[in-house]
């Protein structure tokens, strides 16, 4: 889209209001005491945004907090309008003496890819998207990655590779997670037995491995654009 903003400029736009960009959407929560508590979160945020509120807002009520996705429908990007509508949430929000923060309950914001190494994308991608029941990510192409039409499981992704690897997992987790936050995951990570696999990519992606070298990327918006 022709307003979508680039990632350091989407992550600058919430600064402070307790949002974080995480890929292509802005993701933050608020604990409630309650779903009564929550219903009234998520109606105060659905008036905020008004008559945008069905194409930008996401919103998921629990019974001990309320998590809020902005994400301008069909695409994968984060534009000026959504930055305008986390900036009024925020505040709507705090008017409500509540708070909008990037840390749940339990933990901080994050989303969940798999990808998948392949020689030949086009060949297995369809197989993909049909047991999956995904449709195609927004501009993605024959190559492109798969998405979960109901906004449930995680996106799938496929990386191409340039030979076969026989001895390596060919399918990871891929974690995105606010950049204030990486750092705090791989530390965790790697205190708990994990292995610095790669940092030739950071900050965009760090790999990382457990004991038996099975791999996962800690993913964050930096370094992208």
């Amino acid at each position: 889209m022709s307003d979508a903003l680039s990632r350091p400029d989407a992550s600058a736009a919430v600064d402070g209001t307790g949002w974080r960009l995480l890929y292509g959407s802005y993701c933050g929560s608020v604990a409630v005491d309650g779903l009564r508590q929550a219903m009234h979160v998520a109606t105060v945020a659905l008036d905020t945004c008004g008559a945008a509120a069905d194409e930008h807002l996401h919103v998921d009520v629990r019974p001990d907090l309320v998590a809020l996705r902005l994400q301008t429908r069909g695409t994968i990007d984060v534009t000026a309008l959504d930055a305008a509508l986390a900036v009024r949430i925020s505040e709507a929000v705090a008017a409500a003496g509540l708070e909008l923060t990037p840390h749940g309950p339990a933990r901080a914001e994050q989303i969940i890819e798999f990808a998948i190494d392949a020689l030949d994308i086009a060949r297995i991608r369809p197989f993909w998207k049909a047991v999956m029941g995904y449709v195609d990510e927004p501009r993605g192409g024959a190559t492109g990655g798969l998405i979960d039409p109901a906004g449930q499981g995680p996106s799938i992704w496929f990386q191409q590779m340039d030979a076969p690897r026989p001895q390596r997992n060919r399918i990871h987790f891929d974690l995105d997670v606010a950049h204030d936050e990486a750092p705090h995951r791989l530390a965790a990570a790697l205190a708990a037995g994990g292995t610095l696999v790669s940092a030739a990519r950071a900050r965009a992606f760090w790999v990382l491995a457990d004991a038996e070298g099975n791999e996962i990327c800690i993913c964050t918006w930096q370094d992208r654009d």
